[in-house]
């Protein structure tokens, strides 16, 4: 088991009877069911449906919540749910609780008190909230966990930013991101009518090569043709927002050199490849 302190990220407490109905009509996941010792990942959108800040709802024993955000985010977003409260009866407040995380080769158990299991994907494991590292397990840092997670092929903030890019294009429909059943949010229809409509042109795949990353904004070439750009990445791979009908199976070219997408096990299915061909 690994454990990291996550310093990227930082929490908003949530307080009061209204706070459930106030999160419900705003944010992409279902809040009204959420049980003590579960966290939901999903994401407050803009009115046109395109992602201004990821969030993990997190349940606490008395009846409140945890926003677990971007701690660069916070207070932006602190002041725009103050705008969004009106009469509600909801307390909003920075929270300065540190938040970690825990996980392994797969998946793993709980470490202890005071964690709930990451909602998107079992290997990424547990996140804790004003936790210590559990006894004999290796330390790590948040660049180590950034790097696991680009090997199973899962986004974050640095690759979507902020007003930039749509929630389905960076997978938050197969991260348990968007409850389609819960009625409106903010940027419901947008993002229903890309739901519906069956066929996702675009979305976020790692892609890999020889040498260093590419910078962010690097054109993919499929051929002479355009088949995406960088986002963000290390050597030897990165994640690249990429056009599904050019990029999958092709041959492709970034800063010169050949490149190849490859398709998580999780994303198989939703991006039209078989797991064998991962």
């Amino acid at each position: 088991m690994t454990f990291a302190h996550l310093p990227s990220r930082s929490l908003i407490a949530l307080g009061g009877p209204d706070w459930r109905s106030f999160l419900q009509g705003l944010i992409t996941q279902d809040v009204e069911t959420l049980a003590e010792g579960e966290a939901r990942f999903g994401a407050l959108l803009t009115p046109q449906g395109r992602l201004l800040y990821d969030l993990f709802v997190v349940s606490r024993p008395d009846g409140s919540a945890w926003l677990d955000v971007e701690a660069e985010h916070r207070a932006a977003l602190i002041q725009r749910l103050t705008i969004y409260r009106l009469r509600a009866k909801v307390e909003i407040a920075a929270d300065e609780t540190p938040v970690s995380i825990a996980y392994g080769d797969g998946e793993i158990a709980a470490p202890g008190a005071g964690w709930v299991r990451d909602p998107r994907l079992p290997a990424l494991g547990w996140r804790g909230y004003g936790v210590s590292a559990p006894d004999g397990v290796a330390l790590a840092t948040e660049v180590e966990r950034e790097a696991q997670k680009l090997r199973l092929g899962v986004p974050g903030p640095r690759d979507w930013g902020t007003d930039k890019t749509y929630p389905i294009e960076a997978n938050f429909d197969l991260m348990n991101g968007i409850d389609f059943k819960k009625g409106c949010f903010v940027g419901q229809e947008t993002t229903s009518r890309m739901k519906r409509r069956g066929t996702i042109k675009n979305r976020m795949l790692p892609i890999v090569f020889e040498g260093p990353a590419p910078a962010p904004g690097t054109e993919v070439l499929a051929g002479e043709l355009r088949a995406g750009e960088v986002l963000s990445g290390g050597e030897g791979r990165a994640f690249a927002l990429l056009r599904l009908d050019r990029a999958l199976g092709a041959a492709l070219t970034v800063s010169g050199r050949p490149a190849r997408v490859e398709v998580p096990g999780w994303m198989a299915e939703a991006v039209g490849v078989s797991e064998e061909a991962t």
